[in-house]
């Protein structure tokens, strides 16, 4: 039982390698819970703190930018300080901005809190390494991908629950419903704060134990890892389809209430549980694609994975471009429930090859391409702060643009390298065997 699981058996909670996947999806849910918890109720703060266009893209900007350093620190921290004390320390200062940004009364302090409220993305990272150590090469693309999808339910949930939240309070009378939104964040900030000692209490570093309990020859191992991840083309390869994936999903997870709101004329509860429906589709789609992968990988190896991600890629811009051009909600809804499907499929891909770049510098490459998902959500956000582009014009420009990084996965020729240890285990499994 001190070995990586070769199995998931997702119904179980025996030994600290199930126990700790629980544990790290369900952390990651929360943190995506309070990440975006803001996100549906931005048509109240809009109106509240009177914001414009181009102030609500700054803000929609600065909600995912201090994630790209926090994941690059996060990554380091994970190989030497370890994955438990990382996501406890990460827990308990990311609940501050959470549950204070209702403290905020102008579009300067708001966009502050904002800003620094985007390090809990950085828990993504720390979710990946912890599922990365804890299950053996053959499956860890498939536990990967399905903590990852579960996790990223949350930004989902967020959608339909804090209007509901913010609408509770109104009803209580414990607020007008203008100002809704500033108590209505407390309740995601708390559960981050329990979520971090349960963290503490109830998560081991590895399988043989925490990083202080085990032969102290690990912290050695540990050293430049970084420098390795980035000197790997692999690591930019994924960080850049990252950032065509994952970066286009928290694009639309800030914006999608508001879209909803501005071009169908949706209320707010409604807008929201359209919303959630795009975040839902975690509940099984990055999972999926994490499974193929999997299988793919046995089959064709390193190579296979990265041509069955340039296929997820080009089929979700396409359906971007779709949702962009939809005249009725109806045509709006099918079509990003189909580019949905493949974005999130895409999201698990990519981090089905991450734990094979190099194993001793998984943290640091999980950060690095987790990293290149926020900048990739950082870079977009600027065609939604633009006067001269609709909203619909972005979501046609991103589509595009998807699709192109599709075509540059494909054209790379991702391969493994017989240098790292991690392909030589890939190897051990057969999943080289045509590659």
């Amino acid at each position: 039982m001190n070995q990586p699981l070769a199995k998931l058996n997702i119904f179980s909670g025996k030994g600290i390698q199930m126990r700790t996947f629980h544990i790290t999806w369900l952390t990651f849910f929360f943190c995506f819970f309070g990440w975006f918890g803001i996100a549906p109720l931005m048509p109240l703060v809009r109106e509240t703190l009177h914001l414009t266009k181009e102030q609500v893209g700054n803000i929609t900007i600065a909600s995912v930018s201090a994630t790209i350093i926090a994941r690059l620190v996060i990554g380091r921290l994970c190989d030497t300080l370890g994955p438990r004390l990382s996501y406890t320390i990460l827990l308990v200062i990311g609940a501050i901005p959470v549950m204070c940004i209702g403290f905020a009364n102008s579009y300067e302090s708001f966009l502050l809190f904002r800003l620094i409220i985007g390090i809990i993305g950085a828990s993504f990272v720390i979710t990946q390494f912890h599922t990365s150590v804890m299950f053996a090469p053959n499956i860890v693309g498939s536990a990967n991908a399905v903590a990852g999808g579960w996790g990223n339910l949350g930004g989902g949930v967020t959608q339909i629950v804090m209007p509901l939240i913010a609408a509770a309070f109104v009803g209580a009378g414990y607020i007008d419903k203008g100002n809704s939104w500033r108590i209505a964040m407390i309740v995601p900030g708390a559960i981050l704060l329990v979520m971090a000692f349960v963290y503490y209490r109830f998560t081991k570093d590895t399988p043989n134990g925490n990083y202080n309990e085990i032969k102290r020859q690990t912290k050695e191992k540990k050293k430049g890892t970084f420098t390795i991840a980035l000197k790997d083309y692999r690591t930019w390869i994924l960080a850049v389809a990252y950032a065509a994936c994952f970066g286009i999903e928290i694009t639309v997870d800030n914006v999608a209430a508001t879209y909803f709101v501005d071009n169908f004329k949706a209320t707010l509860i409604m807008a929201g549980a359209l919303a959630s429906v795009f975040g839902f589709m975690n509940l099984f789609a990055r999972a999926l694609g994490g499974i193929i992968s999997d299988k793919v990988g046995k089959a064709y190896g390193l190579r296979g994975k990265g041509i069955l991600l340039a296929g997820f890629l080009v089929m979700e811009g396409f359906g971007i471009v779709f949702f962009s051009n939809a005249g009725t909600l109806t045509l709006a809804i099918v079509s990003m429930l189909i580019f949905a499907l493949f974005l999130k499929m895409a999201n698990g891909g990519t981090y089905s090859i991450v734990p094979f770049v190099n194993k001793e510098a998984i943290g640091s490459v999980a950060g690095i391409v987790g990293a290149g998902g926020n900048i990739g959500a950082m870079l977009v956000g600027f065609l939604f702060k633009s006067k001269n582009i609709t909203y619909s014009q972005a979501f046609y420009y991103i589509g595009v643009g998807v699709v192109v990084v599709g075509v540059l996965v494909l054209l790379t020729h991702l391969r493994a390298s017989q240098k790292t240890g991690a392909a030589t285990e890939i190897k051990d499994e057969a999943a080289l065997a045509r590659a």
